[in-house]
């Protein structure tokens, strides 16, 4: 994202991608091949003004997000923490403990069925466990040497 100042103070020429009005303002925005009203570029979660809160933007399945939404709804990568291979943008995703998750891939260490919404599951030092399939107290305290067990948690 590009904040530009119009030489001359005004630009008569372009339009806005947002609002499709033309751009009078003496500053406005490039991105994505386009420009905005600085008040027209908005996160499409938050709708906070992107211009105002930093210099990037992130477009994905056709919105366009702040850093916070696009990390929250895609994490860090935009990579499932399962198999490590990109989550398209069109594709529904299951999400851990801040981790994002295709939904094959969203399953039982143990039993490997995948997890639906309403499941109950254990999420232990970044391994998935059914409801059925948590490790015994022994395994655990070997398998984590330190770490924390999370409470059971529920596939919403």
């Amino acid at each position: 994202m590009v904040n530009s100042q119009v030489p001359g103070g005004v630009c008569q020429s372009r339009a806005c991608a947002g609002c499709g009005g033309r751009i009078s303002d003496r500053f406005l925005l490039f991105s994505m091949e386009r420009y905005w009203h600085t008040r027209c570029l908005k996160c499409s979660c938050c709708q906070a003004q992107l211009g105002e809160i930093g210099t990037t933007c992130y477009s994905k399945g056709g919105m366009i997000l702040c850093r916070a939404d696009y990390i929250r709804l895609f994490g860090h990568t935009g990579a499932c923490s399962a198999c490590g291979q990109s989550i398209p943008a069109s594709e529904m995703v299951m999400r851990a403990q801040g981790n994002v998750y295709h939904l094959k891939c969203f399953s039982c260490a143990t039993c490997r069925n995948r997890l639906v919404p309403g499941d109950r599951f254990h999420y232990i030092n970044g391994t998935i466990f059914c409801e059925h399939d948590r490790p015994g107290s022994a395994l655990l305290s070997s398998h984590l040497q330190g770490n924390p067990v999370l409470p059971d948690q529920k596939v919403c």
